[in-house]
């Protein structure tokens, strides 16, 4: 793929695209979807700094907002008709995190939301991954979106930043300091159209404190103070969905009692910030699960044995108390087939995915681009490699950090190659959307989300 210069650009969009201030006017889409868009994505991501990348992601948000593609928060479907029990088909919102071949990637997501009308489902970035994986914010939306438009998808996108987390190292330091870094990226990614923050002080909680309010105090409070900063920034007519965490991934199990005593303390720190501020809309728990799954010395992933009373007793609470969604899954790409199903049966709002894909990915990479990745890894990441480790446990841990600096290669990989990947995630989420009941869900986002067009002038 060859991405475009500016000039190039130029004369690529004539009798397709007619370009205004703040927005364009959509002349043959199927010229757009046919002719344009991929190598408008490939600038976007791969262009130069500056003019080439920015005109490119530009061009590709105003083309999505002609399209009806519309950035959103999933928020009034949460606080709405999940928490009031209006929907008539219980599903659970998968929340995929898309680490490398992004848009290729997302496409497949898009092609099924298409095809089976489903409208409940997340493409969210984690703090952590908007490092390793080298994609802003403003990059992982422009894929998003671009991939909306080559697949011919209408309606709402919901992008979502994931586990903005508190480094609990770096707080205790300095705690304004790590205050104003999680902000900075808030800012950021609701710039680049990110209406769904995950914020996650959950680092900060003290087991050491003998009561379970006290436990949680730095969780609440920093959980209250970005929430109101999200409200005092976020765009006009969106309310931002932000997500609360109690428990941190991998750590000890939650319990209903924690939850409560986390919203107790968070709606009375809220509250300090002004009346009726809208709260979190969903609040993630730990159930027996880790990120990426637990590796075993031969490489295969340990057996979880997943808790879903934890999923189920505090979604409960959080509906009929609080008027929110439900619990949040995380760390559960790697969890059995056979347990997938059993997520809507105990009402969980929203389910994390992630590493599965990338596992995907790499069980279909060329042998040699394959070994040329361990290597760099083994290299570049040997601080890394823990004591006791295997080389098979410190590759499978490790793997991820290579999407940002072989990015391009990924990208490039030969056509038949990306063919063979992408026909293996498409089943992967196919079973998963099924599993998970989202197919048919486009209905209850047009019922609840009701997406904002928000223009932006041009850059050049």
């Amino acid at each position: 793929m060859e991405k475009f210069t500016c000039d190039e650009l130029k004369d690529a969009l004539k009798g397709i695209i007619e370009v205004g201030e703040d927005r364009v006017k959509v002349l043959d889409e199927q010229k757009v979807r046919n002719e344009l868009i991929d190598r408008l994505i490939y600038t976007a991501v791969f262009g130069d700094e500056g003019k080439e990348k920015e005109c490119s992601r530009w061009l590709i948000r105003a083309i999505a907002l002609e399209l009806d593609i519309v950035p959103a928060s999933i928020h009034d479907l949460y606080v709405q008709g999940m928490a009031n029990g209006e929907i008539d088909q219980w599903f659970t919102v998968p929340a995929m995190n898309i680490r490398g071949m992004t848009y290729d990637v997302m496409r497949q997501i898009f092609k099924i939301a298409v095809e089976k009308e489903i409208g409940a489902f997340i493409l969210e970035i984690a703090k952590s991954e908007i490092g390793y994986t080298e994609q802003r914010p403003a990059e992982y939306t422009a894929c998003a979106l671009a991939a909306a438009i080559k697949e011919g998808y209408k309606g709402p996108v919901f992008i979502q930043g994931d586990h903005f987390q508190f480094n609990a190292k770096k707080y205790a330091e300095d705690p304004e300091k790590e205050l104003e870094n999680i902000k900075a990226l808030t800012k950021e990614a609701i710039e680049a159209d990110f209406y769904n923050i995950d914020i996650d002080p959950s680092t900060l909680v003290d087991y050491s404190k003998p009561t379970l309010k006290e436990q949680q105090y730095f969780n609440y409070l920093n959980t209250a103070k970005m929430t109101a900063f999200i409200r005092e920034i976020e765009p006009q007519g969106i309310t931002v969905s932000v997500g609360g965490e109690i428990g941190h991934i991998g750590g000890k199990n939650s319990t209903p009692e924690e939850f409560e005593a986390f919203m107790e303390g968070y709606l009375e720190s809220l509250k300090k910030y002004g009346k009726n501020i809208p709260g979190i809309s969903k609040i993630s728990v730990q159930t027996g699960t880790e990120h990426g799954g637990v590796p075993l010395p031969d490489g295969k992933i340990a057996e979880v044995k997943l808790d879903f009373s934890v999923l189920e007793k505090i979604g409960e609470v959080a509906r009929k108390k609080y008027s929110m969604a439900g619990a949040v899954q995380h760390g559960a790409s790697t969890l059995p087939d056979e347990l997938f199903h059993k997520f809507p049966e105990v009402k969980t709002a929203e389910i994390h995915l992630a590493t599965g894909f990338q596992n995907i990915i790499y069980d279909h990479l060329p042998e040699d681009f394959k070994q040329e990745i361990y290597s760099w890894l083994k290299t570049e990441l040997k601080n890394e490699w823990k004591e006791g480790w295997t080389e098979e446990q410190f590759i499978y841990k490790t793997r991820k950090k290579a999407f940002g600096p072989f990015k391009k290669k990924f990208w490039d990989l030969p056509q038949d190659v990306k063919e063979k990947i992408m026909a293996e995630l498409e089943k992967k989420f196919r079973f998963l959307f099924e599993q998970l009941n989202v197919y048919g869900t486009k209905k209850y986002i047009d019922k609840y989300i009701k997406p904002v067009k928000i223009y932006k002038r041009r850059p050049y």
